[in-house]
């Protein structure tokens, strides 16, 4: 009665599934044909054409794009019970709310030197939390739907690969294979190592907050320490912001480090510089103090209600990579090639766990690229990382696009490279009297022909500007050509083509 059961199987299986078959005769209507009833007795893995580890941006594009170029049988898994991954949940999107909340602050600030005579105002935490929350909920529904509607199976749980003849996946207890598997599990916030770290909190947590802290104190120096800086300097939390040298993001260009690093204080955030924590301890009336090294001497913080750490991210890897034969580079992200080939065939990776460009547009190109790799009769595609434009929410934002000066020189030699720098005051102050932030543009060119390799812009809208910018300069765009577009009057961007 079991015969059918077995299927082509040797003597010693028959045996087993059909005592299986007969002692258990309840569950066989839980199952349905030859393949589902070998897969419970040996734990065989369920085939998929395509599975994508990571229902981020970029895991939620690639396995989109699969089906939609044919692919018939696609799996997503996604450990959290959120699809849209840090950029839509903790990210981008939920920190670019809080970006808009602070301008309307310093729009308030401003009202009185165009005329307007404000009441008094108050600013309520809770009321624009609600609301972006309720916002991130709509967001993860439109996921829900748009995977839905593209026939892409969810599998809910943690993924872990472990030892089989070809790249296999478990989740949750069941096994999942595919002839292609793409890891796009992303990353997470670095918590450091030092005594009482524990009391703080990392970006995650500050989506967290259900009431506004009144002192904080933000440890870091990239983008997401000054962005998140400027939000609380600008509601009128009191900030303190801890950096390791003498200037924020160090890593851009070294005119928007220095413009930046100027603007923070005169945004409500004081920068300690040369600081490195070494402890935290929370006092008996719940605040916390740091005991610090600041340019070589022992110094005391005392009285937040809030730490924040912001001192990095650190990919996800910890999926049993081992078993899949995929290798980490020496500082742990999974080792890509150019077109997104890990080092076992069939597996893949990109975004933010392979450490090149972290931002959520490139997981979503080199995802959607890869499909139609896989899928669509393109082998030769790829994404192209250079000139890749992005921004900061700074106050003022910042835009910029390619190299900067120091990348261009270090790759050009310094006789080969020409600069070009604008200083300008956007006419948004043009009626104030305090606090006019700068409008800064620098564009680095290549001789002789002073192609742009780089463009960098800090000041009033310049995180809206770029994105046409970078156009340009992707296409090769000379300085000429620039030069040669009438400008825009009166507007910050006419600074671009009057240099």
């Amino acid at each position: 009665c079991a015969a059918w059961l077995c299927g082509p199987v040797d003597k010693e299986r028959k045996i087993t599934t059909a005592f299986f078959a007969i002692s258990l005769p309840f569950r066989l209507p839980a199952y349905s044909g030859v393949y589902l009833s070998r897969r419970i007795m040996s734990g065989a893995a369920e085939q998929f054409d395509y599975l994508v580890i990571g229902g981020g941006s970029g895991g939620v594009s690639g396995s989109r794009k699969a089906t939609a170029l044919g692919a018939k049988k696609v799996g997503l898994v996604e450990a959290s019970p959120k699809f849209g991954g840090t950029c839509v949940n903790v990210g981008c999107v939920p920190k670019k709310v809080m970006y808009n909340t602070a301008r309307h602050a310093e729009f308030l600030h401003d009202h009185g030197v165009y005329g307007f005579t404000v009441k008094e105002s108050s600013f309520d935490w809770g009321t624009v939390k609600t609301r972006r929350d309720a916002y991130i909920t709509r967001l993860n529904g439109i996921y829900d739907n748009l995977l839905e509607k593209s026939g892409v199976q969810k599998i809910m749980g943690a993924a872990k690969f472990v030892a089989a003849d070809q790249p296999t996946i478990e989740v949750a207890g069941k096994r999942y294979t595919a002839p292609h598997i793409t890891i796009a599990t992303g990353g997470r916030p670095v918590v450091p190592n030092v005594p009482g770290a524990e009391h703080g909190i990392t970006s995650d947590g500050f989506f967290e907050l259900e009431t506004q802290p009144k002192k904080v104190a933000i440890v870091g120096a990239g983008y997401i320490a000054v962005e998140l800086a400027g939000i609380f300097g600008a509601l009128g939390t009191e900030v303190d912001l801890f950096i390791r040298r003498e200037k924020a993001l160090r890593v851009f260009d070294s005119v928007l480090s220095e413009v930046v690093t100027a603007q923070l204080p005169k945004g409500g955030v004081n920068v300690v510089s040369k600081s490195q924590v070494q402890s935290v301890t929370k006092e008996a009336d719940g605040t916390l103090t740091l005991k610090r090294m600041t340019d070589g001497a022992e110094a005391t913080s005392s009285g937040y209600d809030c730490l924040l750490w912001a001192i990095g991210r650190s990919p996800n890897v910890e999926i049993g990579l081992e078993h899949a034969g995929v290798e980490l580079d020496g500082h742990g992200f999974i080792k890509v090639d150019e077109y997104q080939n890990t080092t076992k065939k069939g597996v893949y990776a990109l975004g933010d766990v392979c450490g090149k460009a972290l931002l959520t547009p490139v997981a979503i190109q080199a995802a959607r690229r890869l499909a139609l790799r896989i899928f669509g009769g393109q082998p030769e595609m790829k994404l192209d990382y250079n000139n890749i434009a992005t921004v900061v929410f700074s106050h003022p934002p910042i835009g910029t696009v390619g190299l900067t000066e120091e990348q261009a020189r270090k790759t050009y030699g310094d006789e080969n490279i020409k600069v070009h720098v604008s200083r300008s005051v956007n006419m948004y102050h043009a009626v104030k009297t305090d606090n006019k932030p700068p409008t800064v543009v620098k564009m680095v060119t290549l001789l002789p022909t002073e192609k742009v390799v780089g463009l960098h812009i800090i000041g009033d809208s310049a995180d809206e500007m770029i994105q046409g910018f970078a156009v340009a300069v992707k296409m090769g765009a000379t300085k000429q050509d620039f030069n040669d577009t009438v400008a825009i009057h009166p507007t910050g961007s006419e600074e671009v083509v009057l240099m």
